[in-house]
């Protein structure tokens, strides 16, 4: 009999397995008024276990506009209300970093933020959901899991000088690509890994989302009982578990990377892109706005001033790191550099406050996502990179390697992009109730609904959703869809952030059912909990010709299009039991078992 992996261990289960648990800590943000919205829909008074959630105000913080800033005080008094102890106000830091004051090695962690993930650099199993699932753990306290299959990264070697925790992320996601560990879990191996700090670790775990996994973790070795200054009883993988994949790097041969606009595994060596054009960068966020990425990125700016004109920003994960780099005499060199030090949030990131970039210009940045529009503005074009590689950039003006003598890497893997497809005005998508978006693979959130809008259109005002659908995908979506449509789409749809607006308004436009090559996991979750049916049948997506008629049986796991007839896997009962009473609200309020 074989071994079990860190999944099977902590969810208690064989691979594929449906199981219900009740995680540790529910992670929410700025996204906590509308889950709170959510929660009262559900017939919620009292939060099942408030020492379970962790509130943090980070994604907007300190607030833009009035809206936002009420939506505060309701989080404020929302936690003071239900006694919520784990409560952290805006610009105490972003909640990925202050996970490291809750999540210890063995706890399961959910959050309604799809880089939840980073978690599992504390030996915890982490994973994104979205805000109707975390509006029901406030009111039940339980959720329903699949064992994910295993994906093994055994790591050789140290890391080069120059070369840093978010090369490493960065080539793996070239290597297998943005869907390459989708729905599947990551272990990381190796006496490689006792070379990573627990910073490097929090950067590699933070990407595992946008591979497409469901959670990444690392072991609770010796780094880890020396960073929280005690033992813990670990968790981890039998080494006779049997794994999905199983890959092996070393790390002695890696060199900076960058992922190029508009896809993050649009991966190239920084030597094959050197000398491209950049106005503005930042440094900082979730991924690596941690003490040692701060000090990595002052060591190449100290004593020197970035060109005129060009915009550097720089935001710490954390007051905490905030006040260490002040101290250490950072927040100095940046100034000095030319460079603007913001309050730790979510913001540049996420297009959402400071940092929204011109039109047409060039931007690296040692954020997560890259994709169009992310920043705020779909007509700029983002770069991802290492602290370091961000840093010598900015003083160019161009990228820039941070290694001290020429070199000609070139990245060996080139997956196929994805072309980033704008629909045409004069391009009608819908003939016989059918949107047909086959042709389209990696459609993400972004696309769905603007990550800029996020905070300013709750999920919990569908009505308000509607209007905003698809914009800047394909702009007659919204003003054309009717009820009854039907979606076919390509590979990865729904991919990005753990947003659920795009399902919650795709459900009150009246989409009957979504067929696709594949899905993102969070998204999948979020259409089954708003009653949105999500059906990965890619040869029926293939079959599909333009014109066609698309009829769904979902209770007997059939598609009719035209004359050709497909199965597929009907849902579990009590999925099929969401999915009939129009999604988790109704049937949270109208049941009283949980899932």
């Amino acid at each position: 009999m074989s071994g079990k992996t860190f999944a099977e261990k902590i969810l208690g289960a064989p691979v594929g397995s449906i199981v219900f648990a009740k995680p540790d800590i529910i992670l929410s943000h700025d996204n906590s008024s509308s889950i709170e919205k959510i929660f009262r829909k559900m017939g919620g008074d009292r939060v099942a276990d408030p020492n379970k959630l962790l509130l943090v105000l980070d994604h907007n913080a300190p607030p833009t506009n009035a809206k936002l800033a009420n939506d505060y005080q309701q989080i404020r008094d929302f936690a003071k209300d239900q006694h919520v102890s784990s409560f952290h106000d805006a610009g105490q830091g972003i909640c990925h970093q202050l996970m490291a004051g809750h999540a210890r090695p063995g706890m399961l962690v959910v959050g309604s933020d799809s880089h939840t993930c980073t978690a599992g650099a504390f030996n915890a199993f982490a994973a994104g959901i979205d805000r109707t699932e975390t509006a029901g753990l406030w009111k039940q306290g339980e959720t329903w899991f699949r064992v994910p299959e295993t994906i093994k990264i055994t790591l050789t070697g140290k890391l080069p000088e120059h070369v840093y925790a978010k090369d490493l992320a960065l080539y793996i996601i070239g290597m297998i690509g943005s869907s390459g560990a989708d729905y599947m879990s990551i272990e990381y191996h190796g006496e490689g890994v006792k070379t990573l700090t627990v910073a490097d670790r929090m950067t590699i775990a933070n990407l595992a989302s946008e591979m497409g996994a469901k959670n990444a973790v690392f072991p609770a070795d010796e780094r880890l009982e020396e960073y929280f200054g005690a033992k813990f009883k670990a968790i981890w993988a039998d080494d006779d578990a049997v794994y999905a994949k199983e890959y092996t790097i070393n790390l002695s041969e890696l060199y900076p990377v960058t992922a190029c606009p508009h896809h993050v595994d649009n991966v190239k060596s920084v030597d094959e892109v050197a000398g491209t054009p950049v106005a503005q960068a930042l440094i900082g966020t979730c991924t690596n706005g941690r003490i040692e990425d701060l000090r990595a990125a002052a060591a190449i700016l100290k004593g020197h001033k970035i060109p005129e004109g060009f915009q550097l920003l720089i935001t710490p994960a954390s007051r905490e790191i905030y006040l260490q780099a002040m101290k250490e005499g950072l927040v100095e060199i940046f100034l000095e550099a030319g460079g603007n030090v913001l309050s730790p949030s979510c913001g540049p990131c996420l297009g959402t406050g400071q940092g929204i970039p011109a039109d047409g210009i060039n931007v690296i940045s040692t954020a997560n996502r890259n994709f169009l529009g992310r920043m705020g503005n779909k007509n700029a074009s983002i770069y991802l990179a290492s602290p370091a590689t961000v840093a010598a950039s900015a003083l160019r003006g161009e990228i820039t390697s941070p290694e001290k003598a020429t070199s000609a890497h070139k990245f060996p893997y080139h997956k196929q992009q994805t072309a980033t497809v704008v629909i045409e005005p004069v391009d009608d998508r819908r003939q016989s109730g059918v949107w047909n978006y086959a042709d389209v693979d990696n459609l993400n959130t972004d696309q769905m609904f603007a990550g800029s809008l996020t905070y300013e259109v709750n999920s919990s005002e569908p009505e308000k959703i509607v209007p905003h659908l698809f914009k800047g995908f394909d702009d007659r979506f919204a003003e054309n869809v009717k009820l009854g449509d039907i979606i076919v789409c390509g590979e990865n749809f729904g991919c990005g952030s753990s947003r659920e607006h795009p399902s919650v308004g795709l459900v009150k436009a009246g989409v009957r059912a979504v067929i696709v090559k594949s899905v993102s996991r969070i998204f999948f979750r979020s259409a089954i909990n708003q009653g949105l049916p999500i059906i990965v049948l890619p040869e029926a997506v293939n079959a599909y010709q333009k014109g066609e008629s698309v009829e769904v049986d979902m209770a007997s796991g059939v598609i009719y299009i035209g004359t050709k007839i497909f199965h597929f896997n009907p849902l579990p009962d009590k999925l099929m039991q969401v999915l009939d009473k129009g999604g988790l609200v109704n049937w949270i309020r109208e049941s009283e078992t949980t899932i």
